[in-house]
Parts: structure tokens; C-alpha cells; sequence
């Protein structure tokens, strides 16, 4: 079994976000030929809920693909919009695999979460657009742990 994570930016543009479920459900499909069935995702917006919707997607095909969230805690949809708590509830419901790293929200849970989805990965899938923040940190980990990283932005401009 191999094991592909993501990781990407919380803000996405519509136009970025049409791009990139068309590139993810193309990357996805050659992944599985080469024999990935784990997708772990963190359950953030933007990127992360892309990449968790593309994952059900891909399942409903290729039923032996597993979407394997790894949260940073319980409580991470507490200042969320209405709309993305549902849809957040409605991706964890679906999920096949649910870890949370701690139960409620601290200073460190978020990059503990960021570590934990690049841990045993084989490859990491990205959207990363700017140098900063947690996508900038889980890609340096990615690469520092011998971890391949695909960077979609470079694929989608």
C-alpha cells in the first residue's frame, strides 16, 4: 500500500479551485495505477477540502482507495462558517479513517497534524503559492524527511 498526503493553501480562488480538481482527479487516477490507496488529508479549507472531495470522488471508482483524515483537533471547525462546518461534517462522515491529534485546540496541534500526514507518507501533494505558513512548513518537512513533493501550483498557472 502506498500512501499520498496533501497539504495546500486555506485560501483558494474559484478559478484555482476548478483548476485544481481537474489536475487532482488526473493525478489521483495515474496514482493508483502505480499502486497508492491511502490519501491523507487535514482537514482544513481550501486545499485540504479539495483534495478530500477529489479522494470520494476517486473511492466511488476505485473502491480500495481509503481517505484518512488526520485533524489537529476536535474542536478545529469552531469559528467556521455554517456552510463549511456541513460540508466539513459531510466529508468526515465519509472519511474511512478519522485521527485527531489532540482533543482541543493548542499552539502546536496544527504543525503536530502537519507532521503527522507527511509521517510514512511516500509522496506529498501540494498547493503551495506563497513561502509562508503551515503548507510552506509541511513541504520543508516533506522534503527534509526524503518525502517527494508534487507542487499542483506549478501544474495549474
Amino acid at each position: 500500500m502506498k500512501i499520498c498526503c496533501f497539504t495546500g493553501h486555506r485560501t483558494v480562488s474559484p478559478d484555482a479551485a476548478t483548476a485544481l480538481a481537474l489536475t487532482l482527479d488526473r493525478r489521483l487516477e495515474e496514482l493508483t495505477q502505480e499502486g497508492y490507496t491511502e490519501f491523507r488529508a487535514g482537514g482544513a479549507r481550501g486545499f485540504d477540502t479539495i483534495a478530500a472531495l477529489r479522494v470520494l470522488a476517486l473511492r466511488e471508482r476505485h473502491p480500495d482507495c481509503r481517505l484518512h483524515l488526520i485533524l489537529p483537533c476536535r474542536d478545529q471547525t469552531k469559528f467556521w462558517r455554517v456552510g463549511e462546518q456541513a460540508l466539513f461534517d459531510e466529508i468526515l462522515q465519509k472519511a474511512d479513517r478519522v485521527d485527531y491529534i489532540t482533543d482541543r485546540y493548542n499552539p502546536t496541534c496544527m504543525y503536530a497534524r502537519n507532521r503527522a500526514l507527511v509521517d510514512g507518507s511516500d509522496l506529498c501533494i501540494a498547493y503551495l503559492t506563497e513561502n509562508k505558513g503551515g503548507t510552506l512548513y509541511t513541504c520543508t518537512y516533506a522534503l527534509k524527511h526524503k518525502v517527494p513533493l508534487l507542487n499542483l501550483a506549478e501544474e495549474i498557472d
